[in-house]
C-alpha cells in the first residue's frame, strides 16, 4: 500500500496487476527482449542497459534486485525468460562475433542503433511523467556530453591487459555497470583493453575460466549497485531518467564516429562508400521500424508486464 513517505514512480503498476495472467506471447516477447539484452551486453558500442531501458524491464528488474523476496515467485517467473534470453543472445552473438561480426560491425550496429531512435521518443515521454525543471535539462546535457568525449576519445587508447580469472572478474563487473548505468557501453572498454575478441572466443568455446568468473563479476556488481540505483530512481525519477536520455542520446551519437564510420570498419566490409552507406541506411530503418512494431506489442502486453509490480 502507498504511503506518504514513499514516493510513487509514475509508471509503477497497480497493486491488482499482480494477479493479471500470462501468456505464451507474453513469454516469449520476454524472452525476445532478454535476447536482445544479452546482444547488447557484448555488442561494441551498445549497452545491455539501454535496451533494457527500450524494452521497459531496466525499471522493473532494478526493483526486482533491490527487493529480490518481495513477490520473489511471481518475480522469477516473469524474468526467467528475460534471463534465458540475456545468456542466449550472449551466447549466440559470442559465436556471431568470432565467425563473421567482425567485417559486418558497422552495419550490425547500424541495426541496434535503429532500435534506440525508434523507442527514444517513449523514453523522452517516460522522462518527463514528472516534469522537467531547469536542472534536468542541465543534467541531460551534462551526461550526453560526457559519454560522447569518453567514447570519442577513449577510442585512442590501446592497452593490452593480460586476461587472468581476476581480470575476468573485473571485466564483468564493468559489464554490470553497463546494465546500471545506461549508455555506458562495457565492450569499448574490452577492446580498449584488448580483451574484447579473447571475451567472446571464450564465451564461444565455453571456457569455464572466462565465463565463468565473467558471469559472477557480472552478477556481484549488478546486486551490489541494483539497490543504490532502485533508491535513486523512487527520490530522484526525473533526474535519473534525464541522465538515462542523456548517456543513450551521447553513446548513440558517439557510435557513428567510433565505430560505423572509422576507417578500418569501413575496409572491413570490402564495399565501396556507396553500398557500405547504402546498406547502413538500410538497416538503420529496419532497426527503427522493428522497434516501433515491437513497442506496439509490449503496448497489447502492458497489462501483463506490470503484473511483476506492486503499488508503493
Amino acid at each position: 500500500m502507498t504511503t506518504d513517505e514513499t514516493p510513487v514512480r509514475p509508471d509503477a503498476p497497480d497493486a491488482t496487476d499482480l494477479h493479471a495472467p500470462d501468456s505464451v506471447a507474453a513469454w516469449l516477447v520476454r524472452l525476445l527482449k532478454g535476447i536482445a539484452v544479452g546482444i547488447g551486453f557484448i555488442l561494441p558500442g551498445l549497452s545491455g542497459g539501454v535496451l533494457a531501458v527500450i524494452f521497459k524491464i531496466y525499471d522493473p528488474l532494478i526493483k526486482f534486485l533491490a527487493n529480490p523476496f518481495k513477490n520473489f515467485l511471481r518475480q522469477v517467473k516473469y524474468f526467467l525468460p528475460v534471463g534465458i534470453g540475456g545468456l542466449v543472445g550472449v551466447f549466440l552473438f559470442a559465436v556471431v562475433v568470432s565467425a563473421a561480426f567482425g567485417r559486418y560491425e558497422a552495419i550490425f550496429v547500424c541495426l541496434f542503433i535503429g532500435f534506440v531512435i525508434g523507442t527514444f521518443p517513449s523514453l523522452w515521454r517516460q522522462a518527463g511523467k514528472q516534469g522537467r525543471a531547469a536542472k534536468h535539462w542541465v543534467i541531460l546535457a551534462i551526461s550526453a556530453v560526457a559519454i560522447f568525449a569518453l567514447m570519442l576519445f577513449g577510442g585512442g587508447l590501446n592497452l593490452e591487459v593480460p586476461p587472468s580469472i581476476p581480470v575476468w572478474l573485473g571485466s564483468g563487473a564493468l559489464i554490470g555497470l553497463g546494465v546500471i548505468v545506461p549508455g555506458m557501453s562495457p565492450s569499448n572498454f574490452l577492446i580498449y583493453f584488448g580483451l574484447y575478441n579473447k571475451m567472446t572466443d571464450g564465451i564461444k568455446d565455453l571456457d569455464p575460466a572466462v565465463f565463468i568468473p565473467l558471469f559472477i563479476g557480472l552478477g556481484l556488481c549488478v546486486v551490489l549497485f541494483a539497490k543504490a540505483a532502485n533508491w535513486a530512481f523512487d527520490r530522484h525519477y526525473a533526474g535519473m531518467y534525464h541522465f538515462i536520455l542523456g548517456m543513450v542520446a551521447g553513446s548513440s551519437l558517439a557510435i557513428f564516429p567510433t565505430v560505423v564510420f572509422a576507417d578500418e570498419a569501413i575496409t572491413k566490409t570490402g564495399l565501396g562508400m556507396a553500398p557500405f552507406l547504402a546498406f547502413c541506411a538500410l538497416v538503420l530503418v529496419v532497426g527503427i521500424v522493428a522497434s516501433w512494431l515491437f513497442s506496439k506489442v509490449e503496448d497489447r502486453y502492458a497489462t501483463e508486464r506490470d503484473s511483476i509490480d506492486s503499488a508503493r
